[in-house]
Order: structure tokens, then C-alpha cells, then sequence
């Protein structure tokens, strides 16, 4: 993979046919480094969220080694290139052979399940295994979140507390999980959802060794300024003192936007201009699903291959545009409307950025257009949630260590159940 120091240098040095996805290692990498020190508790990513070998490799780096895996490719990935790390079987419904696949030839002894039909499926494949977690997921309100994830999945209030009495006698440990949706913007979202599962365990009657608050943590978007990481982890914190689990249970988080949104972005070309309206060499069946069938905001920058001028920058003057995509299909339109020089024309480069995370994850090949290139940049030109802070520094002669990174693994103290 090439290195270059800026986007603007790549697009400067050569001709560029097909998208280009810019990585940003260092970014994946103060991320993970972050949930470790900061989240007191286990971290698995969500590979769904970027399965890219070098994402894991970098989290890996980073000291990630617990993975949220979704599918049977996804558990060969974090195999093939985490060899050393524990994967949990997330996903609440899986068919009987991923279960079988996972359990016996891969090690998974962590499933999720949200009903009694999945529970049997699991302890059926399993042979009724003595080893064997099992999470039971929990429906909870998505109201804090911009991407709601409510409806498909998730034990309703009126079956859960069977469902945890139940998984209970079968479970060499039992957890419960939820997620609160995706792109939270409230930190009290996690409190609420942790008192709701609270109040199940406690009607169930039952212990549980593992509380699971999912992903749902936040990046930075354009109109989206989330509170700070910090508040995310405090309202969980806080939450976790409160609930009536053991005193010794685990608390664990499954981010995956937070981890990888910032470590991509996507260097598209203007293949024509109508007006307001920009034909791109990417689009909705690419890595810009999201900003079409969600709305998804994305920042965006202009990157221009030659002078026009005095000055190698563009106008001044912005205008709104929208953009479609480069296949036949009319569904391949991206409304925006995106800000960008109101000059711009045939063969200028657009960097749409914040697209690590189910940026790359949902593209296609749909009508011959899924070729695409990566490099290494080393720029990071959008807000982070995640500004580097050195572990220590220098007062006046005196050494103070970072408070974010010396409260990691903080002794906690709960009541028992």
C-alpha cells in the first residue's frame, strides 16, 4: 500500500481512474488505544462495521483482542489475522450450521440469542455444551440515537425475564446485552437501558456475570457534535454501580462506528456536471449507501489536479450540489446537498471522508463498478473523538499523568444481586 502525506499529493502525482479508499492507520490505532485505557470493562469491535484486514490488524496493534463476529467469514477473518484473540457469536439469530462451524471449529463459546427457539438451536448444535456463554439481547428504546436499530432484534420487556431464567440453567455464564442504536447522541441513552436490564434481571431472579451495553458510541458528522467520549463512559459507569448484578460481573462495549468512522475516506471523480447535480465514479451501490438511503451527512473536500489560475486553490464561491452515482440504476442518487466550490467541473476530485465505518463495509459490484485502490495518508482534516494525548507530561519539572489513562480498570464496587 502507497503513502502519501495528503490526499491533494495523490491526486496531484498521477492520474486517478477509480475510487480511491484513503486509510488512516493512526486514527483506527488512538482509537482503540482510547476505548482500552478509558471503557472500564471489555472491548470487542464490531467487525461488521469495517472487516478490513488492516483495520483488524490495526486494532490488534492497539491491544484489541475480543471481536463482536457476525457471521462465519467474519470469525475466518479475525482467525486468519488476529490468531491470538477471542471472538463472541453476536448475532441473535444464525443458522445451525455457523453455530456448529463456530463452536467446533473455531472455539466460539460465546453466543447471543433474543428468544427460546434460538437458545434450543444453540444448545442443540453444541451438543448441550458445559462451556458455552450465553448473552441474552434485550429490546430497549433507540429515542438517543439518529440510526434507530429497534424492531428486528432484542427480547421485548413481557418475555425477557423468562428468557434470562430460562438461559440461566443452561449457561455456563449468562450476560445480557442491548444496543441503544446507532450514532447515540445522548450518554443518559446507556444509563436508561442498563436500569431497564436491571430491573429484568432482578424480576428473572436469577444471577448474570455479564453486562453487554453494545455499540452505538458516536463520531463526529457535519450537524452532529456529540457530547464527549468521556460522558459515554461516566453514564455507563455510573449505571453499572447501580445494577443488581455480582459483585464480580463483567462489563463489556461493542463499538464499531467509533472505532474505524475516521480512519477512511474516499477520493471520488466528477466524470460530468448538470448544474447542480454531479456524476461521480462512486455512489449508492459503492461506499456512499448510507448517504444515500439514510442521509447519512458527510464531510466533503475538493481536490483539484491542476492550476485554473495564480493559485492551485478553487474559488472562493461555494454552491450546493447533490451527486449520483456511476451506475444505470436512478436509485443511485446522494440528495445532500453537499457544499463544495461552485466551480467545480469534469475530472475535479471530491474526498468524502468519515467512511470507515460502513463505508466500504456495504459496498457492491453492482454493474462492474466495485474496483477500487487504497493508499495510506497520513493527514486528519475532519474533528476526531479522539484527540492523542501523551500519558504523560511535563508541569513545571513535575510528572502528571493523564487522569483518561490512569483511571483504566478502576476497582469497582456493586451490590449483589
Amino acid at each position: 500500500m502507497h503513502t502519501y502525506h495528503t490526499p491533494l499529493d495523490l491526486v496531484r502525482s498521477r492520474h486517478v481512474e477509480s475510487p480511491v479508499v484513503c486509510v488512516r492507520p493512526d486514527r483506527v490505532a488512538e482509537a482503540g488505544r482510547w476505548f482500552q485505557d478509558n471503557f472500564p470493562g471489555e472491548v470487542l469491535y464490531a467487525v461488521k462495521a469495517n472487516p478490513a484486514p488492516w483495520i483488524l490488524q490495526a486494532l490488534h496493534k492497539a491491544g484489541t483482542r475480543f471481536f463482536d463476529v457476525a457471521s462465519i467469514p467474519e470469525i475466518q477473518l479475525v482467525a486468519e489475522h488476529c490468531p491470538d484473540s477471542r471472538m463472541a457469536f453476536l448475532h441473535p439469530v444464525k443458522s445451525r450450521e455457523s453455530i456448529r462451524r463456530a463452536y467446533y471449529e473455531f472455539g466460539v463459546r460465546i453466543f447471543a440469542l433474543d428468544c427460546e427457539a434460538e437458545l434450543a438451536k444453540i444448545l442443540e448444535e453444541t451438543n448441550h455444551a458445559d462451556d458455552v456463554t450465553l448473552v441474552v439481547r434485550l429490546a430497549v428504546s433507540n429515542d438517543g440515537a439518529m440510526f434507530s436499530l429497534a424492531g428486528k432484534f432484542g427480547a421485548p420487556a413481557y418475555e425477557a425475564a423468562e428468557l434470562i431464567r430460562t438461559a440461566r440453567a443452561h449457561a455456563f455464564e449468562l450476560g445480557v446485552s442491548f444496543h441503544v442504536g446507532s450514532q447515540c447522541m445522548q450518554p443518559s441513552a446507556y444509563r436508561s437501558a442498563m436500569l431497564e436490564a436491571s430491573r429484568l434481571i432482578a424480576q428473572a431472579g436469577v444471577t448474570v456475570d455479564i453486562v453487554d451495553v453494545g455499540g452505538g458510541f458516536p463520531s463526529i458528522y457535519p450537524g452532529m457534535q456529540p457530547p464527549p467520549m468521556d460522558d459515554y463512559v461516566a453514564a455507563i459507569e455510573d449505571a453499572f454501580e447501580e445494577m443488581m448484578v455480582l459483585e464480580n460481573a463483567d462489563l463489556w462495549c461493542e463499538p464499531g462506528r467509533a472505532l474505524v468512522a475516521e480512519a477512511e475516506s474516499v477520493l471520488t471523480r466528477v466524470e460530468l456536471r448538470k448544474g447542480d447535480a454531479l456524476y461521480l465514479n462512486d455512489g449508492a451501490y459503492g461506499r456512499l449507501f448510507d448517504a444515500a438511503h439514510a442521509k447519512w451527512p458527510f464531510p466533503v473536500r475538493l481536490h483539484r489536479r491542476r492550476s485554473t489560475g495564480p493559485r492551485d486553490e478553487s474559488s472562493e464561491q461555494t454552491a450546493s450540489f447533490r451527486f449520483f452515482g456511476p451506475t444505470c440504476d436512478s436509485l443511485d442518487a446522494i440528495p445532500g446537498p453537499f457544499e463544495l466550490p461552485a466551480d467545480i467541473r469534469e475530472g475535479d476530485v471530491i474526498e468524502i471522508g468519515m467512511l470507515g465505518a460502513y463505508g466500504t463495509a456495504l459496498a457492491t459490484d453492482f454493474n462492474g463498478f466495485g474496483t477500487i485502490e487504497r493508499v495510506a495518508v497520513e493527514d486528519m482534516p475532519w474533528p476526531s473523538m479522539f484527540e492523542a494525548q501523551p500519558d504523560l507530561a511535563e508541569d513545571d519539572g513535575a510528572t502528571v499523568i493523564n487522569f483518561a489513562r490512569a483511571r483504566r480498570r478502576r476497582p469497582r464496587l456493586k451490590r449483589r444481586a
